[in-house]
């Protein structure tokens, strides 16, 4: 089978790799012909060589050089199940559990992928499902957010999900703030008002009267964006840190909380919740049937994965999610449109 391998931090080489067997299958796991995946924020560290501490197999200088690696977002067909609820042929959507989708084929735990409606949603577009799956999730645990104002630090895929929902959710003003501009964000994501700055310039400027109830930090990666979430947030407010910590121990201004009787929280989708947590974002894609259509702005092919990554990591205005198709290519990337209507692929040669 082919697969993406990184020789080097930022680098990928397409190589040719043992399949997987369908008889070595443990119970519980699936063989999934991987269709689409897309890139998320926590996966492009590794892109650029930080060593994953889940990952026992990254024991290499260079780079991680796990064949598939790295990419979580996965949305395939089951060829092979010991998972009782999926059988061959479902076309299934969620996490690839060894981060290893960039792959023809990937072995993953059955319980953490669900089937997807495959007449509403193109495999590109059920990338949104998984996302939309984390975001959902956070929001459940923060309780009833109808009439609070809320701000989402960072307004990358992740961050315009949450805006979306929090609109969804009747939050009585969503303030995103992010340092590029998207023209998009009020009519296609309900984001209110946009500050286009750092994080830290818009926490040391914000008047008293417009400091939110609620503060998101969706951009991760980085000490500091908590702190200003702490410094911005409301009396009584409170602050959930959904970025992908790099560092073990992050700083905490606990005067701060404890002067301004702050909550703070955090998490991510465990492994024992991700199914439910997919079934809920299917729910709501039904309900927003145009919004996988909006988000995904930006498709290429398995063979430009490299070139992919690299756009995920320089995002421009108006990009949203980046994704990958792994059934052809597309030029230099291509938006799919809020029609939900997606270009024809041409074959690999």
């Amino acid at each position: 089978m082919w697969s993406q391998r990184l020789v080097a931090p930022s680098t990928f080489e397409l190589t040719q790799e043992p399949c997987p067997r369908a008889d070595h299958l443990s119970e519980g796991e699936v063989l999934l012909r991987v269709t689409a995946g897309g890139i998320c924020g926590s996966d492009l560290p590794h892109f650029a060589g930080r060593i994953s501490s889940s990952l026992p197999a990254d024991s290499h200088r260079r780079a991680a050089s796990v064949p598939g690696y790295p990419l979580h977002e996965v949305v395939g067909t089951v060829v092979a199940s010991k998972c009782p609820d999926l059988a061959a042929g479902a076309e299934v959507v969620g996490w690839a559990s060894g981060t290893n989708a960039l792959s023809e084929y990937v072995v993953v735990v059955g319980a953490g992928v669900c089937a997807y409606d495959c007449a509403a949603l193109t495999p590109t577009e059920a990338v949104t499902l998984q996302p939309l799956a984390c975001v959902l999730f956070t929001l459940a645990q923060l309780g009833a957010l109808a009439g609070k104002r809320v701000a989402v630090l960072g307004q990358g895929p992740i961050g315009v999900l949450f805006s979306h929902a929090l609109r969804s959710a009747g939050a009585a003003e969503v303030v995103g703030i992010d340092v590029v501009s998207h023209p998009d964000l009020r009519d296609t994501f309900g984001v209110d008002v946009f500050v286009h700055s750092t994080s830290d310039r818009w926490a040391a400027t914000i008047r008293d009267h417009e400091r939110p109830d609620v503060v998101i930090e969706a951009v991760g990666h980085q000490v500091g964006t908590l702190t200003d979430a702490i410094e911005s947030v409301a009396p009584d407010g409170t602050v959930f840190y959904f970025g992908v910590t790099d560092d073990d121990v992050y700083p905490v201004s606990l005067k701060s909380m404890l002067r301004k009787n702050l909550s703070l929280k955090s998490g991510y989708v465990r492994p024992p919740f991700r199914r439910d947590a997919l079934l809920m974002a299917a729910d709501y894609l039904a309900e927003f049937p145009g919004l996988a259509g909006d988000y995904v702005t930006h498709v290429f092919g398995h063979t430009e994965a490299e070139l992919a990554f690299r756009r995920a990591q320089h995002p421009l205005p108006g990009q949203h999610k980046v994704v990958l198709s792994m059934a052809g290519r597309w030029e230099n990337g291509t938006r799919s449109g809020g029609s939900g209507a997606v270009p024809a692929i041409s074959p690999d040669e």
